[in-house]
């Protein structure tokens, strides 16, 4: 059967390949055998029970936490041709009557129903009569008091499952620490059943942690590089959210608020608004978007603390479902964990315990200083095997460019002592650009000797200076107010006794080339833009129509597809991603009439894709190539050119060629080297001595006076000798 499972993905939805574990999980549902599958948001859960839906003769229920949720996946199905509906508390009476109808008729294959709405006596005896062959549990972590959202309705489930004693039985989740899965099979009585653990990471997201200093003006910042993305920013109370919706709507951003004061209504249609791409941005708080399927969320930001890890997981999971890249952001402050302490204290028993271990956890990831996906896969029971993910805060922070900062951190800690060491770092950054903001003015601050020494530098580059100062002790501040004090530390540069060495945080501003390489395909690098957003605007216009998201008709990832090869006939339009025969038929004449003019009028030709055409990753591509080139001769400096890219992007693919079993020329490593000879031994001797595995370790051991991207040089040379 898997053969025609394969055939379903194929021709209905229009993917070339499973993914990782769906092809395991749908054989096993096939086979009538039960399982608990934990696959991270954007994994294709879903495709593990709508592909066994559409092949069983009965009736597959889904039981499903929220309206949303259902609402968005009967709409999906529906553009497929698939027969599905819902029943809960949105639809009207005669709503509900005609499915019920359609389902005593025989007309359904998919049945989405909330806990209670199958718990109810009219609910079991409806389906008494029918033959139920897949009983699904969607978001089954809710079954466990040890999970972040435990649902008490959802504990009833194993007493409905007693009704369909021949229905195969799975459940589903994305966040389920080893606890919870144990307790979701032991109350499930999955019993010895599969286990279908995929990996945790979502390597297309982009994770940083930044202090929480001037909240309103960041969140303005990380916007400002955004324009027109779909983002979700979550608060951490009611008042908060209307006053930054507040803040946005004014600086001209598409924007609507949702938390619990709202009216029901009023949730419904700022939700229905941004599904829609009406609006780009929700400010919520955590009562929005479990369950939301938009693909296209570019980015998560936290405003405030999430109060754990699985919530913040859960959370970010939203961004980036379509696969490409999208940026996950949380502004962090000591004030926020003493929020979250308060409300843990009002807990007694096992509810505090549970509580008190989460935020342990939370504050482990928050506070580590390597690679962030160590402590956020570790927390889910997962090794993560690399060093570097190259997609988080701290790791593109070991890649920046080590300089001596010595002048300009005398120039900020200078303006910090002449103006008392009572002001934050946004303050002084005003006074050394010359700022005549009126507060500065009546302070008289712009007659001191450090007003308008520091114009050279953007007003980010002095904040970031700021927090790179007191992350090496020559500063503190205060937890509320971000006021700046010197330390002892912080004299001795004054006195020219010591020199400031480190690297500004490059992930705080737009992220590099490089971290967009690591992520992206050939199609999401060099798609033809001002086509994808004709393609865009058609896919919202079809949408209105009908009344649906413009995600029910196609992903982004589609259009884009489409926006690269420029595909011109229905033969050609059918290997895109996300197609599939049902949808080449609804909507494939509308996309293709753009395409063709728009070719035409740009004298563009179509690039055909073959069905069995992978999307590779740049580096997945080249890491080959570049290494044989180098082998025959070519320079590190010579490649980085031609293909037209960094040193460092350079180093990693022929890392990855030398992992890969391959042999690289030593020589050829150190002639890319400014380092001394001297210098060069000193390294590696170092290397010898603490192993050249992790580069910040090397770093600290020769006094920082050795930047990253020698260090990666000779890291590379190092492990070529080998």
């Amino acid at each position: 059967m898997i053969k025609e499972a394969r055939n379903k993905l194929n021709n209905v939805f229009g993917y070339e390949d499973f993914r990782p574990l769906q092809e395991d999980v749908i054989s096993q549902v096939l086979n009538n055998e039960d399982a608990l599958v934990i696959m991270p948001t954007g994994g294709g859960k879903s495709l593990c029970y709508q592909i066994p839906a559409l092949l069983f003769d009965g009736l597959t229920i889904v039981v499903s936490p929220l309206i949303s949720l259902m609402k968005d996946q009967v709409e999906q199905l529906r553009q497929y041709d698939i027969p599905a509906i819902y029943l809960n508390s949105s639809l009207t009476p005669d709503e509900y009557e005609e499915n019920v109808a359609k389902l005593k008729r025989g007309e359904v294959k998919m049945l989405y129903l909330a806990p209670e709405t199958l718990l109810m006596d009219s609910t079991r005896e409806l389906l008494s009569n029918q033959q139920v062959d897949l009983f699904t549990i969607d978001e089954a972590h809710c079954i466990s008091e040890w999970g972040h959202d435990f649902r008490p309705d959802y504990r009833q489930l194993t007493e409905v499952r007693k009704d369909f004693p021949g229905a195969t039985c799975l459940a589903l989740t994305a966040t389920a620490t080893p606890r919870v899965r144990q307790d979701i099979k032991e109350i499930l009585k999955l019993g010895d059943s599969e286990t279908f653990l995929a990996s945790f990471d979502r390597d297309n997201l982009f994770l940083k942690v930044a202090d929480k200093e001037d909240p309103v003006e960041q969140t303005l910042d990380f916007l400002y590089t955004r324009k027109k993305q779909s983002g979700i920013i979550y608060c951490f109370s009611r008042k908060q959210v209307e006053e930054l919706y507040v803040e946005l709507k004014k600086e001209g951003h598409s924007v609507k608020p949702y938390h619990a004061g709202l009216s029901k209504k009023l949730r419904a249609r700022n939700q229905e608004l941004f599904i829609r791409d009406d609006i780009s941005i929700i400010v919520a708080t955590i009562a929005f978007g479990m369950g939301i399927d938009k693909p296209n969320v570019r980015f998560v930001m936290h405003y405030d603390m999430p109060k754990n890890i699985e919530s913040y997981y859960q959370q970010i999971g939203r961004a980036g479902r379509d696969g490409l890249r999208s940026d996950c952001l949380m502004l962090y402050s000591r004030s926020d964990k003493q929020k979250i302490q308060y409300f843990i204290n009002q807990k007694e028993g096992k509810e505090k315990e549970v509580a008190e271990k989460h935020l342990k956890d939370l504050m482990n990831f928050l506070e580590h200083d390597e690679c962030r996906r160590v402590p956020l896969m570790n927390y889910f029971g997962e090794t993560y095997e690399r060093d570097e993910c190259g997609m988080c805060d701290n790791c593109l922070s070991l890649d920046a460019e080590v300089e001596d900062l010595t002048v300009h951190a005398q120039k900020f800690l200078s303006c910090i002592a002449r103006t008392d060491q009572a002001h934050d770092a946004y303050y002084i950054a005003d006074i050394l650009r010359g700022s005549s903001k009126d507060k500065i003015v009546e302070k008289g601050h712009d007659e001191l000797s450090t007003y308008n020494i520091g114009n050279e530098w953007a007003k980010e580059q002095w904040i970031l200076l700021g927090r790179m100062l007191v992350k090496q002790g020559y500063l503190t501040q205060q937890e509320n107010h971000g006021v700046l004090h010197l330390t002892e530390q912080a004299k001795a540069v004054l006195n020219g006794k010591e020199n400031v060495f480190g690297a500004l945080d490059r992930s705080d501003t737009v992220v590099g080339d490089e971290a967009i390489e690591r992520t992206s395909s050939d199609v999401e690098q060099n798609f033809d833009k001002d086509l994808f957003e004709q393609l865009q605007d058609k896919r919202k216009e079809l949408a209105d129509q009908q009344a649906v998201p413009p995600h029910a008709i196609f992903p982004d990832t589609t259009l884009m597809e489409m926006a690269y090869y420029f595909p011109q006939s229905k033969d050609n339009l059918m290997p895109i991603y996300g197609v599939g025969s049902v949808k080449k038929k609804k909507y494939g004449l509308d996309f293709l009439k753009l395409i063709r003019q728009y070719c035409k009028e740009h004298d563009l030709e179509e690039q055909e894709k073959s069905l069995h055409n992978k999307k590779k990753k740049y580096t997945g591509e080249t890491f080959e190539q570049v290494g044989q080139a180098f082998n025959d001769g070519q320079s590190i400096d010579h490649l980085a050119e031609e293909h037209g890219v960094k040193q460092v992007t350079i180093i990693k693919h022929l890392k990855t060629y030398l992992k890969e079993g391959n042999k690289l020329r030593p020589e050829g490593i150190a002639a890319a080297s400014d380092l001394s000879m001297r210098k060069q031994d000193e390294v590696l001797e170092v290397m010898d001595d603490v192993g050249a595995h992790m580069l910040r370790i090397v770093y600290n051991k020769l006094d920082k006076a050795v930047g990253y991207s020698e260090l990666r040089v000779m890291q590379l040379y190092y492990m070529a000798q080998k």
